[in-house]
């Protein structure tokens, strides 16, 4: 089978990868690139384990192909923290206990940055509807919507000149 020769910028890092035409995009992240931050918990879309941005916007990526990322910037967990300084999101993730396993953290906390980078002063309602399509069998919910509320106001602050 031919493989398919992929430019694509991911975590700010440009990149080139081959993948056969039907790999998915957390295939090729996980087993190519080793970057394993994303998980795959479902295969189909439902639970929000494999959550990573692609140009911008929230994509499962076990539904997305490889070389649809093409030319295109891909931001997966390992590039939420800036260097060994982590995000707000993920420092008040530690800070609530808004995880247990972790298996769905990546996904979470890709998630919750993206609701924070378009909208930095969201409610209780928007931050559990935003995350929706993120599932956890451990934690209940409620640490996590209070650890991304938490980093909401924490960003506030940090984004508001003294």
């Amino acid at each position: 089978m031919n493989r398919i020769h992929v430019n694509s910028t991911i975590n700010g890092d440009v990149t080139e990868f081959l993948c056969d035409p039907g790999a998915s995009l957390l295939d090729v992240l996980r087993d190519t690139l080793h970057l394993t931050g994303s998980k795959e918990g479902c295969g189909s879309g439902d639970c929000g384990a494999c959550t990573v941005e692609l140009d911008g916007e929230m994509v499962c990526s076990c539904l997305v192909l490889a070389a649809e990322a093409e030319g295109r910037t891909v931001a997966t967990i390992e590039g939420v923290a800036e260097g060994s300084v982590l995000h707000p999101v993920q420092q008040k993730f530690l800070e609530h206990a808004a995880l247990q396993c972790g298996f769905c953290t990546p996904g979470f906390i890709v998630a919750a940055k993206s609701l924070l980078d378009r909208n930095p002063n969201p409610t209780e309602t928007e931050v559990r509807y935003w995350l929706a399509g993120n599932l956890c069998r451990c934690t209940g919910y409620d640490k996590i919507v209070r650890a991304v509320m938490d980093a909401a106001a924490e960003l506030r602050q940090e984004r508001t000149p003294a």
